[in-house]
């Protein structure tokens, strides 16, 4: 079944921004790249090459046709003579960050909290995240805990660009 541009909701930038105390995959360090996955969209950072608190402020742009199918964020350490590491994943949970832009919102003060969301089991979420109402865009800043690793973290902001 091939889905058309029209079911598209519209897209979701991904930005990329830094990760914090990540594992050490190689014998000092490690090469982290960042891939983000919904079903079969995949998208991925550029490398930062021996970096366990590498910064990559990078954009990904995801089309979101269905907001219920989960975006997955891993990071993994880029070998040359083998398959690269899985450094830790994290879900994003996308869901609350989605009810606010489709509540429709205009004209709020800048800076102004639509939502604030509380770190729990599921969410991965390292501290409390708001969605944030910033020069005329919805946005929300994300710090994610990797998960299935001993430690790391990595900064995200989702901002919804209409189509």
């Amino acid at each position: 079944m091939s889905r058309s541009i029209e079911s598209m909701l519209g897209l979701l930038k991904i930005r990329v921004k830094r990760g914090i105390d990540l594992v050490v995959s190689d014998t000092f360090s490690s090469d982290p790249y960042v891939v983000v996955t919904q079903g079969k969209q995949k998208l991925k950072t550029k490398v930062v090459s021996n970096n366990c608190n590498p910064v990559w402020n990078e954009d990904l742009t995801l089309p979101i046709r269905d907001p219920s199918i989960p975006v997955q964020l891993t990071v993994y350490d880029k070998d040359t003579f083998s398959v690269d590491d899985e450094m830790g994943y994290a879900n994003i949970d996308i869901k609350p960050y989605m009810d606010c832009i489709k509540m429709g919102l205009e004209n709020l003060p800048n800076g102004c909290t639509i939502k604030k969301l509380q770190p729990t089991k599921e969410n991965c979420l390292l501290e409390e995240s708001g969605i944030i109402w910033n020069n005329g865009k919805i946005t929300q800043d994300m710090a994610l805990k990797l998960q299935n690793v001993a430690s790391g973290v990595v900064e995200i902001r989702l901002e919804w660009l209409d189509v």
